[in-house]
């Protein structure tokens, strides 16, 4: 007697599952992705998305796997580690929360590159001066670099402030304001599209800017944003502080005056050439050989005169490759 279609169906779904398993692509170890395009109107304001509940103040910052190819990690909570307390993302393949300072791309603290071949270096610059990261043919980085002298040292401690991209016929500056007190709930975040400052545009409360091939997104209610120009390069920017605690143990003597409220930046090209030149840009290179020493304590980058740029939006360091050589202005180095 046969059985019915309602008893052998679940047992074919049974062996299906069992024979061909759904295999979990590995995820890129890089910035997360963003949101997909989405094609907006002009006259259609876009969608708010909800931003992520901020970490109570003091407390690392926690993340959580979103993705169900993950059963076994997903929708569990970890918390950052101690050395990227604020500034990490959860890998679902490990089920570890990972520094975004330590992927290929990132910029961060004093300041600490991670090389497109991965290897990692310092570049100490000097303070209040610009220096070019990126420079190809259709983009151009310059972060500027604030510091304190250190008396004990022939160099300055510093880190980078702001960052001034040229791509295509746009200048874009993201930045972090000078403050004195830090708060993680207040902006400290200035961002400037085309010498207009995105707050007049969006409102003090955006959360996604579309202009173009640019995407913008939040990714913290303050102090975080995801930056995206279609095609060509992916930067993660959070604007960080000197605290207390750091302060001390690298002998920074920060004061009350000025927290030196800094960007921790992650960086990830789509689109560059083999002729790619900076301080991070020429570690993309497919035939790039780092001089770096490896084995020192801390290996350091130097020829700093290389790669001096004469204002954020400068073309003028000797190892600029940008094609359309924009006349030099200074915009945002006071801030």
């Amino acid at each position: 007697m046969m059985c019915s279609l309602s008893f052998w169906l679940p047992l074919l779904l049974i062996y299906w599952v069992n024979e061909f398993p759904v295999t979990a692509p590995h995820p890129a170890y890089a910035i997360p992705p963003l949101a997909p395009w989405i094609p907006v109107k002009p006259d259609s304001p876009p969608s708010p998305t909800p931003a992520p509940t901020p970490a109570p103040a003091g407390r690392p910052k926690r993340v959580r796997c979103l993705s169900l190819l993950f059963p076994t990690c997903y929708n569990q909570w970890y918390s950052c580690p101690q050395d990227c307390s604020k500034n990490c993302f959860m890998d679902c393949v490990s089920c570890k929360p990972i520094c975004r300072c330590n992927l290929p791309g990132a910029l961060c603290q004093d300041p600490r590159f991670v090389g497109g071949d991965g290897i990692t270096f310092y570049f100490h610059g000097r303070k209040d001066q610009n220096f070019c990261l990126v420079s190809d043919n259709n983009l151009h980085i310059n972060g500027h670099f604030i510091g304190k002298r250190n008396p004990k040292l022939t160099r300055d401690y510093t880190w980078v402030r702001s960052i001034g991209i040229l791509f295509d016929d746009h200048k874009l500056l993201v930045g972090a304001k000078k403050t004195s007190k830090w708060n993680e709930n207040e902006e400290h975040l200035f961002i400037s599209f085309d010498n207009t400052p995105l707050r007049s545009v969006e409102g003090k409360n955006w959360n996604i800017y579309r202009n173009s091939s640019l995407l913008i997104t939040r990714t913290a209610p303050a102090n975080g944003v995801a930056i995206e120009v279609e095609n060509s390069f992916r930067i993660t920017a959070t604007v960080v502080p000197i605290g207390a605690e750091e302060s001390r143990v690298h002998g920074y003597n920060i004061t009350d005056d000025d927290c030196f409220a800094h960007l921790e930046l992650g960086f990830k090209f789509f689109n560059l050439s083999d002729e790619v030149d900076g301080v991070l840009g020429q570690t993309y290179r497919r035939n790039y050989v780092s001089k770096i020493k490896i084995s020192a304590i801390m290996p350091v980058m130097g020829d700093i005169p290389k790669y001096y740029s004469s204002a954020i939006f400068g073309t003028d360091c000797i190892v600029s490759r940008f094609g359309r050589r924009i006349p030099v202005t200074d915009f945002g180095e006071g801030m």
